[in-house]
Order: structure tokens, then sequence, then C-alpha cells
């Protein structure tokens, strides 16, 4: 079945986050901000790795070690902030984040938007959830994205334990990107080189550690304006 993927990704999302939720009312204060902390550290380090994974070779017998991919990284970076900026995709996803709030009857919970937007950044970026949903689409093959599944039910339990039920929406996202990737399979496909899935996964992983480091100091960069970057990084491959 195609698109069983996707299905199961958000709902081990959602079953993530409702979990989560439970365990919140558990935390003392003190501890949901010590718990948001070492979830943002390990965001940091996760991303930062993968990055590094495909900048870094190694070479000369193993006695050298090389960076490629710097002016990749530097000018789908800038480029993608001046495109985000220009369309403000912060402030749609915090204006969606409040609209989801209000329909949901949580006007009173100030973390909501936060948690959201968060989660929906860390579970939504990524080379899996676009080559996952390309081979669901184009094979029926879900291997990808049922590892994803899992990974992501772990991050947003462990967020929505800390940050509350905010991070259960952050399925909508993923079901709308790897719902339409899925669908338009056939056609990407075809772009999905190994040059492109590099820089997709290189960029790709900078912005899930951006995440990381807005988790351990809050509203330090609006990563959502960064996602162009993405895509630039993708472009500049073709070339």
């Amino acid at each position: 079945m195609r698109g069983l993927g996707t299905i199961v990704n958000a709902l081990a999302i959602i079953a993530g986050g409702v979990i989560g939720i439970f365990c919140k009312g558990l935390l003392k204060e003190r501890m949901r901000e010590t718990v948001v902390k070492a979830t943002g550290f390990a965001t940091i380090f996760l991303g930062a790795s993968s990055t590094f994974a495909r900048m870094l070779t190694v070479a000369d017998g193993g006695r050298t070690l090389t960076a490629g991919g710097s002016m990749t990284v530097i000018l789908s970076l800038v480029i993608g902030a001046v495109l985000g900026e220009l369309i403000d995709i912060d402030a749609k996803f915090e204006d969606f984040g409040a609209w989801l709030r209000h329909r949901t009857g949580s006007d009173g919970d100030s973390q909501f938007i936060n948690g959201f937007v968060t989660a929906s950044l860390t579970v939504s970026i990524g080379a899996m959830a676009i080559m996952g949903a390309i081979q669901d689409g184009i094979y029926g093959d879900h291997a990808t994205l049922f590892a994803k599944a899992v990974l992501d039910f772990v991050i947003v339990l462990i967020m929505a334990a800390s940050m509350g039920k905010g991070c259960v929406f952050s399925f909508i996202p993923v079901a709308v990107l790897q719902g339409v990737i899925t669908l338009l399979a056939s056609a990407l496909s075809g772009l999905m080189t190994p040059p492109v899935l590099d820089n997709l996964s290189m960029v790709g992983n900078i912005l899930i550690c951006c995440v990381g480091v807005n988790l351990v100091w809050p509203k330090t960069i609006r990563v959502a304006n960064l996602l162009p970057a993405v895509i630039v990084a993708c472009v500049a491959a073709m070339f």
C-alpha cells in the first residue's frame, strides 16, 4: 500500500506525543528544564555528527582528515536565510501553531507553539523523510519510513514530556510533506542523485543542529526561515 510508511510515521508521532504528555505530569519543573536542555544537546550532537560524516573524508591511509562542501554549506545557508526571511516561514509556522492552539482549546498553554514548531522542524527535516517517501511512492517500500517512525516516536515522546501537547501536532507537517513527496515520487526519483542526497543530508542535518541550539538557548535563530537552504543545496548539486 502506497503511503503506508507516512501513515505509520504520523501515528508513531501521535503515540509518542501522547505518552510524553502523560510523562510530563510526573516531572517537576526543574526536571523538565533539564530534560529540554539534555534533548537540545543530544540534537546538536546528532545533527553535527551526521553533517561531519558528509563533509569529512579520511585520506592518506587514515592519516589525513579533509573537509569538503564548505562553500556549498555557506552559500546554501546564506541564500536560504535570505529567501526564508523574505517569505518569513517561521511566522507562518507560528501562526499555524497559534491556530492549532486555539482550535484545540489550548489557549492557556504557553509552550504549545514552541513545542509544535520545535518538534515539527526536528522530525520533518532530513534525507530519511524524502528518500523514505520516494521509496514508499515508487516501490511500496516502507522500511526507511518505518525506521524513521521509531526514531520520531522517541524524539517526540521526549519533547512532549518537556514542552507539552504542541509536540503531538508535529505529525501534520510530516504527513503533508511525506504524503506529497510520495504522490510525486515518480517525478522526484530521477532528481535524487547521490550528490543531491549528500547535499540534502549535509545541510538538513545542520538545520537539525540549529533546532538543538534553540532548545538549549531559546529563540537563538529562526530555524524555519533556513528551510530554503535545503532546496538551494539540492539545486547546487545539479550543476
